[in-house]
């Protein structure tokens, strides 16, 4: 554990560099505002031994919400000399609570991070877990990958709390509709390309694709030998020669006129379930987590399902990874109950029943399994694709992605140059050099 000062002025380091963000592979809902709070109950007189309170956050909407709190009353029940504060907050101001309690030395024992988990390993903000498994944290059901994913620097920092698979998501009545045969894992970019601008010919009113030049760049690099981030070597994984094709296939997909136009997208964004084209029929195709299919299809009466995303010269650079996770804070007054916590969040039966996979399927294969029994046809559908990436990956393996130090200006500045291209107010070679050189400033500033 870092001494006090250290940590603090690693935090307000820290806040200088994190927006908010909802954690790149993987994001919480919306509909809640911020600073609302959940009290998970209160059974601090019944059992034995000292009694201690934890407070755990996490991002997300009412319904994860309410799954959350279900889990920390089970986990009071079951131990009740420690009591459960439960805070959270949508997606959008998250990180920027968390960040305001970390520099201020109020954080919660135990919070949830994403995709961002690096920025918050190398500040120093979280407890390495290593002492404590075996003992009041139990790995021994947890895929070897999820593990790996949490170890930053050498030490176990970060436990995944669900796994995903990035995957298209496909609108079948939409096919059907169009007269066009449903995508199939195998097809490529090319193929990608051209059904999408088939879509849209076939039907009025109707895009193939989102763009996802941003969203999927990263599963680009890896398909062509590269990556976004090398956390091994702690340097940028590509070169500008290496992202340029990426956006030069989505400009010229964008004007074969298969690709959601940039001012309908920003009114209707693609990853707002309540906005989402997806839902009124108006697209046929996008890139997704699994685990955001059940948000998708609860509100649609077409049918979608998911295949592998189009393959590039070493596969599909996809890979079983973790969607978001729990870490307890460094500076927490009761490490072994934090320890304590995280391991019945991933591995109690039934907390696994209260979450499902809102959070992504389960970690261990005890709980996959348990939630495999009584499967609806959606949970179906995202058990039998990860099992799909998971033996795809056994021959053409890939490495789990991070994203890089200073993600929040990353990516406020991608996505910005996404919108430059796509309202023509650069040329792709000029937007992609200016992103190159934006990207290495902002890596260099947060090393």
């Amino acid at each position: 554990m870092k001494r006090k000062s250290t940590l603090t002025t690693a935090l307000l380091a820290l806040m200088l560099v994190l927006a908010a963000c909802s954690g790149g592979t993987s994001s919480g809902g919306s509909g809640t505002s911020d600073n609302t709070n959940g009290n998970a109950g209160d059974n601090g007189d019944a059992g034995s031994g000292e009694q201690v309170e934890l407070r755990v956050m996490w991002w997300g909407d009412q319904k994860r919400a309410d799954r959350t709190n279900e889990v920390l009353q089970l986990f009071q029940e079951k131990y009740p000399n420690i009591k459960v504060m439960g805070e959270f907050a949508p997606g959008s101001g998250y990180f920027d609570k968390l960040n305001t309690q970390l520099a201020s030395g109020t954080a919660p024992d135990v919070f949830f991070l994403g995709g961002n988990v690096v920025d918050y390993a190398t500040k120093d903000v979280l407890l390495p877990l290593d002492p404590y498994v075996g003992e009041q944290l139990d790995l021994s059901d947890m895929d070897q990958a999820m593990i790996d994913y949490g170890t930053l620097g050498g030490e176990l920092l970060h436990i995944s709390a669900g796994a995903n698979a990035r995957g298209i998501l496909i609108n079948k009545t939409l096919f059907e509709e169009a007269g066009l045969p449903v995508p199939e894992d195998g097809w490529n970019w090319d193929d990608y390309a051209r059904i999408s601008q088939e879509v849209s010919e076939q039907l009025d009113g109707v895009y193939g694709t989102y763009d996802f030049t941003y969203e999927g760049m990263d599963i680009y690099l890896k398909q062509n030998g590269a990556k976004l981030y090398n956390l091994e070597d702690g340097t940028l994984g590509f070169e500008e020669a290496d992202v340029l094709p990426w956006f030069q296939y989505w400009k010229s997909t964008a004007e074969s006129g298969g690709v959601v136009p940039p001012e309908l997208a920003v009114s209707n964004p693609p990853d707002d379930t309540s906005k989402s084209l997806v839902i009124t029929g108006g697209v046929a195709m996008n890139l997704i987590p699994s685990n955001q299919l059940a948000a998708f299809q609860n509100l649609t009466e077409d049918e979608l399902t998911l295949v592998q995303l189009p393959r590039g010269p070493k596969g599909t650079g996809v890979v079983f990874e973790s969607s978001q996770g729990l870490s307890a804070y460094a500076e927490t007054e009761h490490p072994e109950e934090a320890a304590l916590l995280i391991s019945f969040f991933i591995n109690d039966p039934e907390a696994a029943k209260v979450l499902g996979n809102d959070r992504g399927v389960p970690v261990t294969s005890a709980n996959r399994e348990l939630l495999g029994e009584d499967a609806d046809p959606v949970d179906e559908i995202v058990y039998d694709y990860t099992s799909r990436v998971s033996d795809a990956a056994k021959d053409e393996p890939f490495d789990v992605s991070y994203n890089p130090p200073g993600f929040a200006e990353f990516d406020k500045l991608a996505r910005t140059t996404v919108q430059e291209i796509g309202f023509g107010r650069k040329s792709v070679e000029q937007a992609v050099s200016d992103f190159y050189s934006g990207t290495t400033q902002i890596f260099q500033s947060n090393q």
